[in-house]
């Protein structure tokens, strides 16, 4: 499979009007994002929607290779929800890569509060494809 970037990814896309325009930065070999999430975010009252949560963790990780030329596609996602995420709360995700097989990519990640509590965490298998 060949994949291309036309600037429109829901999650990064600087082109997408709806988009969540996430930024990353490298801290030693975490990828680091940092999001504030909105009341349209949200899901039940005051609390972030579990889809947005899914998407921070599986962008952070895709992004950690993307970011250092590897393009990778999200195989296998694993989310696990340890307590709400409520809107308008700084998020920081933190990414790092766990273990690689050929084309495949083990990574973890996880969503932190501004208190330190982890919300949530993620793990993929991510693969390896060619730019076009």
């Amino acid at each position: 499979m060949r994949v291309s970037d036309d600037k429109w990814c829901f999650a990064c896309g600087p082109d997408n009007p709806r988009g969540l325009h996430l930024t990353f930065r490298f801290e030693g070999d975490e990828c680091v994002c940092d999001f504030v999430p909105q009341r349209f975010h949200q899901g039940w009252a005051g609390i972030v929607h579990g889809g947005i949560v899914a998407t921070l963790l599986d962008e952070t990780m895709t992004r950690m290779l993307c970011d250092t030329g590897m393009p990778v596609v999200t195989a296998d996602l694993h989310v696990r929800f340890k307590q709400p995420v409520p809107v308008g709360m700084p998020l920081q995700v933190r990414a790092r890569t766990r273990a690689r097989r050929k084309r495949v990519i083990e990574a973890e990640a996880e969503v932190i509060l501004p208190d330190g509590a982890v919300a949530a965490t993620g793990e993929a298998k991510l693969m390896v494809e060619e730019l076009s």
